[in-house]
């Protein structure tokens, strides 16, 4: 089954053609800052099934240990779409929030809890303090 998506006004969209993607809910305050919430959901996916028409924006942002993280929004309405690691090119973050339908997510992991608002108890999924253990979200 392919996954749908794209930004608020339309202007970009884009396909996963692998549904069987890990996705994570972030508290890191980066994320809380582009995604004007609490947490940011997340799908890690693999580039090659990921297409998208349309033009994105590029922010260059910095991860914990002062490494690029590429955020990327749509050029008309904002929305973000994606991040992208230099570091990890072939995979791709994409927002969550940018599915067509967003109630076939299951997040499996809570990444960066140690910076999770106080008042937000998500106690169900697993949680981790910062990045997870290399190989916990493939």
């Amino acid at each position: 089954m392919t996954m749908k998506g794209g930004c608020l006004c339309g202007a970009v969209r884009y396909d996963i053609s692998n549904d069987a993607t890990p996705s994570a809910i972030c508290h890191c305050r980066n994320c809380q800052k582009q995604s004007g919430s609490s947490f940011s959901i997340a799908l890690l996916v693999n580039a090659a099934d990921f297409t998208m028409t349309g033009t994105l924006k590029r922010y260059e942002d910095q991860n914990h240990e002062g490494r690029p993280i590429y955020r990327e929004f749509c050029e008309t309405c904002g929305s973000p779409v994606v991040s992208r690691s230099p570091v990890r090119s072939d995979r791709i973050a994409v927002k969550a929030g940018t599915l067509d339908d967003p109630s076939v997510l299951r997040p499996q992991l809570q990444v960066w809890c140690d910076s999770a608002q106080p008042w937000l108890t998500l106690s169900d999924l697993p949680a981790v303090a910062r990045q997870p253990e290399p190989g916990r979200v493939e």
